[in-house]
């Protein structure tokens, strides 16, 4: 648990210390995000946090390589290769995207480029850990990877939209499944707790807290489409390597029901930006759109015109991210019954809240 702690800071404390970097090179080229009729912010603000992220993360990883107690992990093979190699690719065509906005179509190929890569050092869906599915061919499994990368990345580009959003929730989410999957890898190799994909989430959670202080509201620096596309790779990559090395046969009997739905939590740590995804595409196809074309009728901007404030929009939607990504964790240590349970339970609590920041008078600050 140290070894991975230790990770954790080193990615938030390199984010941390490069963002201001990241700030000013964003303020040389001029990638400022303009007042659009869709945003919230009332100034221009720069943006390329993402490329702090990604440094956050690389410089990370590779002191873990270092590590005694994570050297086998990270070393075996090509995969942690093909998780940093995907990053920058994501995260330079994101930059580019910061400058000169990039066509759609142009940012697509550069996301399925970053997929294969990733598949091609190895981090590649072979199996559906749901009654024991495997995919029947290299192709498919080739196919499938890129699908489950593209669609994490927009999904977490598509609820990028309020100050703090994406990266907080983001961290919530990992943070949940840091936990899961240490916990998972404990039971399935008492002898030995170390792990690629807990390694990849913990990294995840230190970039996002070290990202936070100068992005939430008022944000200094936004992600850009960089950041948010390097962090759904992440989630991506520790979802498909978690996939890829859980032996169900060597799983207590008592704990077998988070191993048969390693995908449940990913798909929890970006349910809420999941389903805004799906509802906007599903928006704009049916408007005749493009499905990127960008409009101001996503979960949170709903929560603005219910009349909720900047930062309490963010903090419910905070809320809910920490329901369902603990909610699908806690499967690794407690009882399904007592997780429906408690669920049900927080559900009631959070939406409890939510009608009592509704119904509150607005912060003078937010």
């Amino acid at each position: 648990m140290k070894g991975y702690l230790l990770l954790m800071a080193l990615a938030a404390a390199v984010t941390y210390l490069t963002t201001p970097l990241a700030r000013r090179v964003a303020m040389s080229v001029h990638a400022f995000t303009p007042v659009r009729e869709r945003d919230v912010h009332t100034v221009p603000v720069p943006r390329m946090g993402g490329l702090a992220m990604c440094l956050g993360l690389t410089v990370a990883l590779l002191i873990g390589t270092r590590m005694s107690f994570l050297a086998r992990a990270l070393g075996d093979g090509l995969r942690l290769e093909g998780v940093l190699a995907a990053s920058w690719i994501v995260c330079l065509v994101g930059m580019i995207d910061d400058v000169w906005d990039l066509d759609w179509m142009t940012k697509l190929a550069g996301q399925i480029l970053a997929g294969g890569v990733l598949a091609w050092s190895g981090v590649q869906l072979v199996t559906f850990p749901i009654a024991g599915l495997t995919i029947g061919s290299s192709r498919l499994s080739l196919l499938t990877t890129v699908v489950v990368v593209v669609v994490a990345m927009n999904a977490v580009n598509f609820v990028d939209g309020l100050d703090g959003l994406a990266a907080g929730m983001v961290g919530i989410g990992a943070l949940a499944f840091f936990g899961y999957c240490y916990m998972l890898t404990r039971a399935v190799s008492p002898e030995n707790y170390s792990s690629l994909a807990t390694a990849v989430v913990a990294v995840l959670v230190g970039v996002c807290v070290g990202f936070l202080p100068y992005n939430f509201h008022p944000a200094s620096i936004f992600m850009g489409d960089a950041g948010s596309m390097v962090l759904g790779l992440m989630v991506a990559a520790s979802t498909i390597i978690v996939t890829g090395t859980i032996d169900p046969l060597r799983v207590p009997a008592t704990q077998a029901a988070p191993v048969f739905v390693p995908l449940l939590l990913p798909v929890a740590t970006i349910l809420l930006p999941l389903i805004d995804m799906v509802f906007a595409v599903a928006r704009r196809v049916k408007a005749g759109q493009s499905p990127f074309h960008a409009d101001r009728m996503h979960l949170h901007h709903r929560l603005l015109d219910l009349g909720h404030s900047h930062r309490r929009a963010v903090l419910i939607m905070y809320l809910w991210t920490t329901i369902t990504a603990f909610s699908a964790a806690s499967l690794i240590v407690v009882p399904t019954p007592w997780v429906l349970a408690g669920t049900t339970f927080a559900v009631v609590i959070g939406a409890a809240l939510t009608k009592t920041y509704l119904s509150a008078p607005k912060d003078s600050h937010d």
